[in-house]
């Protein structure tokens, strides 16, 4: 079976992106920081991030969240969309008990001078409807069922 495939013409500016919640663990904290080889305390340390960095608990790192985004907005583009670029600000942490919901939204569409196709994003998570991290995305899609970004390179991939 084959994910289904987004294609650029069936975007436009303002469309949702959906939902996604997921609750928060402490192992989700521990196992994102330790594929990061983030071996800072504050992210599996509760004593230390409570008693030594004034957190109320253990935290999400930095690549953790990341990740996060990027698995966020590769479910909504299906396998052939193909990140250029992922900012985002961190507002707040997010802590074991905590319920991320990851919403978005397209901002501009368009298609470059290589007829790649283009869909900037604006995404924030939040928890208990309180930004906690704010996202912008550039993402290619394919223009047709005949294109797949990933095939792009050189003079026909210029992000």
């Amino acid at each position: 079976m084959t994910a289904p495939t987004l294609l650029h013409g069936q975007v436009a500016s303002g469309d949702a992106l959906g939902d996604l919640a997921y609750p928060v663990t402490a192992t989700t904290i521990v196992l994102g920081a330790l594929a990061a080889r983030d071996w800072r305390p504050m992210h599996h340390d509760k004593d230390f991030a409570v008693n030594r960095n004034g957190t109320q608990d253990i935290f999400i790192n930095t690549p953790n969240l990341a990740s996060w985004f990027e698995r966020y907005i590769t479910d909504w583009t299906g396998p052939f969309g193909r990140l250029q670029r992922v900012t985002f600000r961190m507002l707040g942490s997010i802590f074991p008990g905590d319920t991320m919901v990851f919403q978005g939204k397209v901002s501009d569409t368009g298609v470059d001078d290589t007829g790649c196709g283009w869909v900037a994003l604006d995404i924030a998570v939040s928890v208990d409807g309180v930004a906690k991290t704010t996202c912008t995305a550039r993402v290619a899609l394919p223009i047709d069922a005949d294109d797949n970004p990933w095939s792009r390179s050189g003079d026909r991939w210029t992000p």
